[in-house]
């Protein structure tokens, strides 16, 4: 035991295996809401063909490129891989598609989770020529960023090896996107840490920076006590960037204890005694060259915000017939 945390342990909360999915999952897109989607559909519409975002708006709004054409025949096209990927959120093109017109109709030909080789067709788009070139850019724009977040998170849960740890996402999300993009993570062999503030009970070093008094240990120990008070329906999870910090945060009965920003040396020491007592996540510098020590060590979770703030594009194509 290291020294900074001899003396430390005492009665504790016993790790227990059925939290699993109380602390991670993995969103479905059945769960999303088609409301919402039709929302986020509609916004990209009028921020293409009506300047939504602009105080001042243009006073002719549509798309004049697309009124050039003469016919308004059906026509069709194939989304088409560029290169190899991870498929996610095929089933954004029924939304996308709404919002251009009910004459519009599309559906995968691959499904979500699928690896797709370069050539690949993914999906099927049909309906009124003019429609469809409007809503083209809107619905790669969506299929580009789900499929790169899905490989992108595929890369890092291959470079973690052989290893019990779970690669959780951060909330570092595009605004207005987090459920979308969670969802690719889950796709690409991730997990969700947390959707949002709302499902779980987080001390992180602000809280107890904003906290009243100046021992750790107190300040830890009531913020808990609070939270149990208030929401026994969740647990709770307390950050620490610290080696003398665990024992308090141990002692507090948190359920989780986050490493962040260890050194490697001292995870391998703090990595099986919090796990001895508390779930343990590490967290700070998760990288494509660091996920192979880091989940050599055991820890039950790594949590990486690169996988949805740092996930480049996938390469897809819209190809006509």
């Amino acid at each position: 035991m290291p020294a900074v945390l001899a003396g430390a342990y005492c009665e504790s909360v016993p790790r227990d295996p059925g939290h699993t999915h109380r602390l991670v999952r993995r969103l479905r897109w059945e769960e999303l809401d088609p409301a919402w989607l039709e929302r986020l559909a509609g916004l990209a519409h009028e921020e293409d063909l009506e300047g939504g975002g602009l105080l001042r708006r243009p006073t002719r709004v549509g798309d004049p490129t697309s009124g050039l054409l003469t016919t308004s025949d059906r026509a069709s096209a194939r989304l088409v891989a560029r290169g190899p990927m991870v498929v996610a959120g095929l089933g954004i093109i029924a939304p996308v598609l709404a919002a251009y017109g009910k004459a519009c109709a599309g559906r995968a030909v691959l499904h979500d989770g699928a690896r797709a080789a370069r050539g690949d067709v993914l999906g099927v788009i049909e309906g009124p020529a003019p429609e469809l070139l409007q809503a083209e850019r809107p619905l790669l724009n969506f299929i580009q960023r789900l499929c790169g977040v899905a490989t992108w998170t595929r890369r890092h849960v291959d470079a973690m090896g052989a290893t019990p740890s779970l690669l959780l996402d951060t909330r570092k999300t595009t605004p207005g996107y987090r459920m979308l993009e969670k969802y690719a993570v889950g796709v690409g062999g991730g997990h969700n840490h947390r959707l949002g503030l709302f499902d779980r009970v987080m001390v992180k070093d602000n809280h107890l920076a904003a906290a009243d008094g100046s021992d750790f240990g107190a300040r830890i120990l009531e913020l808990v006590c609070r939270a149990r008070a208030a929401r026994p329906d969740l647990l709770i999870e307390v950050e620490v960037d610290r080696p003398d910090q665990i024992g308090p945060a141990l002692d507090s009965g948190a359920e989780v204890i986050l490493l962040d920003n260890f050194s490697l040396a001292s995870l391998r020491e703090a990595v099986p005694f919090v796990r001895s007592r508390a779930w343990c996540e590490v967290s700070g510098g998760v990288s494509l060259a660091t996920l192979p020590e880091l989940g050599a060590l055991g820890p039950d979770f790594i949590s990486c915000g690169a996988l949805t703030h740092a996930a480049p594009w996938a390469d897809i194509g819209l190809d006509w017939d």
